[in-house]
């Protein structure tokens, strides 16, 4: 992946699917929206894999009303169909209102038949930056909603544009923090955060958990500092994710850019 790739697109993009965390997710895509100017899309995906249940039957029907059960399960299909379609639809329009309120004018909505990862394979060349729930709707039922959604990894792995992903009520961040080790992905976060409107005025905390990081934050800090980011830098020690983490609750950062996986909203390259 080529930061050409990375910075390429032009849209803010919202996927929402009826869970808890849609209304946060377009909260925190019109905050970004706003802040860099740029169009926000409204994305609402129809599973397709409910088709299959029609030719699972087939072969136990009696020959006697076999074609008449058939045409009463295709029916049935069509039917779901249409009230799915009709169900995105006003999912759609709700959310476009709650996009509206924040001051975002430039919106437009789309759905697509199909999993989520293949309409933004689709979609990924007008996108500029994407917003998702933690987990999705089919995921809420788990005890205490813990865990990531189903489709979260497979729409990592697909996609090669920054993706925020949050999981909390919106609240207009004050800081930020990257994890940082040299890698390319650090460094195509890096310059974004140093290139993008989005992060201008948000304090930037750089990190690196293990030996040998001075040089790195260094470097680093400079990009940031050259670029007139208010920047601060830390070596950390011990388990990544639990340095990360106590970094992240005892400075009150709200947003965490990295590679993997975190447990505050974060952002993933």
């Amino acid at each position: 992946m080529t930061n050409k790739i990375l910075f390429s697109g032009e849209k803010v993009l919202a996927c929402i699917d009826g869970s808890s965390v849609s209304e946060y997710v377009c909260d925190y895509a019109a905050w970004i929206a706003l802040t860099v100017d740029r169009q926000l899309k409204l994305l609402h995906t129809i599973e397709q894999n409910h088709g299959a249940a029609v030719s699972d039957y087939s072969g136990a029907i009696g020959l006697g009303s076999r074609q008449e059960l058939l045409n009463e399960l295709t029916q049935a299909e069509n039917n779901r169909a249409r009230l799915l379609l009709k169900q995105g639809q006003i999912m759609l329009s709700a959310a476009k209102q709650r996009v509206k309120s924040f001051g975002v004018e430039k919106i437009e909505s789309y759905q697509h038949r199909g999993s989520l990862a293949e309409s933004l394979v689709e979609l990924e060349q007008d996108i500029r930056f994407m917003v998702i729930g933690i987990r999705g709707n089919s995921h809420e039922s788990q005890a205490q909603n813990q865990g990531l959604g189903h489709q979260l990894e497979s729409v990592i792995r697909s996609m090669h544009k920054p993706i925020l992903v949050v999981n909390k009520a919106f609240s207009e961040p004050q800081s930020a923090m990257l994890a940082y080790d040299g890698s390319d992905s650090c460094k195509k976060a890096l310059a974004m955060i140093a290139s993008s409107r989005l992060f201008k005025k948000l304090p930037c905390h750089i990190v690196h958990v293990g030996d040998h990081g001075e040089q790195l934050l260094s470097e680093a800090v400079s990009v940031l500092q050259e670029a007139g980011i208010d920047t601060k830098s830390a070596q950390l020690e011990g388990s990544v994710v639990d340095a990360l983490v106590n970094y992240q609750k005892q400075n009150y950062i709200e947003i965490t850019l990295m590679g993997a996986f975190s447990h505050n909203r974060f952002v993933i390259f």
